[in-house]
């Protein structure tokens, strides 16, 4: 039915002549005479086969040596291709408005149908376009719009391709374009489908991908994408709310209708919970609103006027200004906060249109941040936002701010200890330390966050507590080069610099990079490569890309003659020993239950993580990640400074996760973290890690790998007597017991 509608509209002669039609050039010749004497535009008598010529060969000058070379190329087109290869490469490459090149973009963007569900009016509208897209505009010229598709139904049914019945039915048929929202179609994926589009451009340029005729799937979960922009927002939200109101958007005067002064102050438009509204009048205890007019699909502003009402409760929180910030109202209550021409935020609490709508203040949070979700198994990125809108900024802070991960590096130098020796009831000594880097720079003094210091602490303390002390001393007993090695296996940084201060998080690194580290330690050990895309396709259909790289032997059997089942052959680098993997899990399961990301405990499940504060506190950070679901977080400022004081991962950034994966997982069976074969656990003491006596308190179940145990004597890696004694002091029984080293 469409090729028949281009075909009426077009070229009816289309299978008949040879590229150029004579008699469609003599009448052409007679319409144009008559259109001179009556001062229209001449009219056209182009093929579609030369229309093909001019698309793909020509320019659109208005020549007649243009004209000649469109009819030399439609006559050697005609002897190269068939009449239907012509036709494909007109109907997928023609012009038809809104962006729309090829019927079956039109199609979707004008009608949200695919091609095979057009109706035949819809069908003589498509081929009513392309003579001019922008004279028959849907909605700036509908009624021209509607009388050239009537014309293309009658053409149709004179050239016998519908009834006359059918005709008339089509022609009664409202215009009814239900526009496609054009870019991405999940609903806050925006960040998502620009990192898509930025790698098609580096893998195939702009001309490849806008006229590639790429076929792109994505890992997107589009369900694990609302609620992690969700949980994120909640978390920015929450953080700014604590920092202060900061005033309103811009100030509107405006005299008799606010509609249209207020419909011209640009909202973000993807944050739709929240609207823009001018304050229109201001009582103690409540404002009242006028919310921004919404537009019409022809762009137009609608003539509906909302009002609604924000309590004093609802901006309760806005009564402490901002440091810096330049007040301007000035009164008690709703006075103190609003004025009459202020234009706000606000999000909807409840009422419908038509009655009394409440609604409460919101800013836009100053703090960003970004969160990523990964398949562990595969390095599937099934959801990331790189800020709280991507309308305020596209700068996408998951891939590309680099930020100091602090903390939630820590793992990662405990895990290069666990694969070369030592065990997760190993003891550092936890007492402060002085590192002199020579060449006259000032001497380091690392400080836990707490300030204090505990003394000789197992490995698991160390991860579960965060201390930094241990740390420092654990990389300088392992040697730093180590650590590198390490942090560039697991493709956290491509060189990180073998100084001290790097096993506390100093270096820079992305969210996704980390996200993807912490993947590697949730599947076992097996690397993975963050990916946005799983397959691409070209316009044939052929697969140009896939990001599974796994061989499947026997996968391409003729038939199954009693052979085995196939087997995909896994070649990914295993960076981590697996028991590796599992000890430093189960450490981090204990970072959750009793360490510095308690706040996910309740949700009572197999969690593990590790949160991380940078210097002053720029910066916070919390990896977490259940067997079978990633998720990293971390937000602060694009220009760092100081978030405050208390301001912790496990204070700001772990309760974002905890809200993801109280969504994510709420109709899901716990599952455990899956034991590698080998592992043996064994009874400890939770502080001394030695092994545990009858009516010992805080006993835990420790994982040892073969060959390894707990500690029968109390030894220190890192110990320095006259240091220690310094520090703290001790029993004679520890003091005997203390020495250099200690693998275990």
């Amino acid at each position: 039915m469409l090729k028949n509608a281009f075909l009426s509209a077009e070229d009816k002669n289309f299978y008949e002549h040879s590229g150029i039609d004579p008699e469609g050039i003599v009448r052409a010749a007679i319409v144009t005479v008559q259109n001179k004497l009556s001062g229209r535009r001449p009219q056209g008598a182009s093929t579609i086969t030369q229309q093909v010529a001019k698309n793909f060969l020509l320019s659109n000058e208005q020549t007649f040596e243009r004209k000649l070379k469109e009819a030399i190329l439609a006559v050697r087109i005609e002897q190269a291709y068939s009449k239907e290869e012509i036709l494909e490469l007109y109907m997928n490459q023609i012009y038809l408005g809104i962006g729309a090149y090829g019927v079956a973009a039109a199609s979707l963007l004008y009608f949200d149908k695919s091609v095979h569900e057009l109706s035949i009016a819809q069908a003589a509208y498509l081929a009513a376009l392309p003579k001019a897209p922008n004279n028959y505009h849907p909605y700036r010229h509908t009624r021209e719009a509607v009388a050239r598709r009537n014309w293309v139904i009658g053409q149709m049914q004179s050239n016998g391709f519908i009834t006359q019945d059918q005709a008339d039915k089509a022609k009664a048929e409202p215009l009814a374009v239900v526009a496609r929202t054009t870019g991405p179609h999940i609903f806050g994926a925006d960040y998502f489908a620009e990192e898509v589009r930025r790698q098609l451009i580096e893998k195939y340029g702009e001309r490849g991908l806008y006229q590639g005729g790429l076929s792109v799937r994505t890992s997107l979960d589009p369900r694990l994408q609302r609620m992690a922009r969700k949980a994120l927002m909640h978390g920015l939200i929450g953080y700014d709310l604590n920092e202060g109101w900061r005033g309103p958007v811009t100030k509107l005067s405006y005299t008799g209708d606010w509609g249209p002064p207020l419909a011209e102050v640009k909202a973000l438009s993807d944050v739709p919970e929240w609207r823009l509204a001018v304050v229109l009048s201001v009582a103690d205890q409540e404002a009242i609103v006028g919310l921004q007019p919404r537009r019409l699909v022809t762009g137009e502003i609608s003539t509906e006027r909302e009002r609604a009402v924000v309590p004093f409760e609802q901006a309760k929180w806005a009564t402490r200004w901002a440091e810096g910030a330049k007040r301007h109202a000035i009164g008690r209550g709703m006075a103190g906060v609003v004025a009459a021409g202020d234009v706000v935020y606000v999000e909807k609490v409840s009422g419908a249109p038509g009655e009394r709508q409440v609604f409460r203040l919101r800013q836009v949070p100053e703090i960003s941040g970004a969160i990523v979700v990964m398949d562990p198994h595969t390095g599937r990125v099934l959801a990331t936002t790189g800020g709280f809108s991507f309308a305020e900024s596209e700068f996408n802070r998951a891939t590309q701010a680099w930020r100091q991960p602090g903390s939630s590096f820590k793992p990662f130098v405990y895990s290069a200890a666990l694969d070369n020796g030592y065990t997760p009831s190993s003891l550092v000594l936890d007492v402060p330390i002085a590192i002199d880097p020579g060449g006259g720079q000032p001497v380091w003094k690392p400080e836990n966050y707490s300030q204090k210091f505990y003394g000789p602490s197992t490995l698991r303390v160390g991860i579960e507590q965060s201390r930094n002390t241990m740390t420092v001393r654990l990389a300088k007993d392992m040697g730093m080069p180590l650590v590198v090695e390490y942090a560039k296996r697991f493709g956290i940084y491509e060189d990180l610099a073998p100084y001290l201060p790097m096993s506390l998080g100093a270096g820079e690194t992305t969210v996704l990079r980390l996200t993807a580290a912490y993947a590697t330690i949730a599947n076992g050990g097996r690397k993975v490569t963050a990916s946005f895309i799983d397959r691409i396709q070209d316009r044939w259909g052929k697969t140009v890309f896939k990001h599974d790289e796994r061989v499947c032997e026997g996968c391409d059997a003729p038939k199954w003659a009693h052979q085995p089942e196939p087997t995909l052959v896994d070649e990914r680098e295993q960076v981590l020993d697996p028991m590796t993997a599992y000890q430093i899990t189960s450490i981090m399961e204990g970072v959750v239950q009793h360490g510095t990301a308690t706040v996910l405990a309740d949700l009572k499940r197999p969690i593990a993580g590790k949160t991380g504060t940078t210097n002053d506190q720029k910066d916070v950070w919390f990896m977490g990640f259940t067997p079978d679901l990633v998720a990293g977080v971390y937000l602060g400022y694009d220009r760092p400074r100081d978030l405050g004081r208390g301001i912790s991962g496990g204070h700001t950034a772990a309760p974002v996760v905890r809200e993801f994966f109280a969504d994510s997982l709420k109709d899901k069976p716990p599952v455990p973290f899956r034991v590698p074969p080998g592992i043996r656990f064994v009874a400890v003491d939770h502080h001394t890690g030695m092994r545990a006596t009858p009516g010992s308190e805080g006993v835990i179940m420790e994982a040892f790998k073969p060959g390894t145990a707990q500690p029968d004597t109390y030894s220190v890696i890192g110990y320095d007597s006259e240091e220690f004694g310094k520090a703290q002091k001790v029993t004679p029984e520890q003091e005997q017991g203390l020495q250099q080293g200690g693998l275990y």
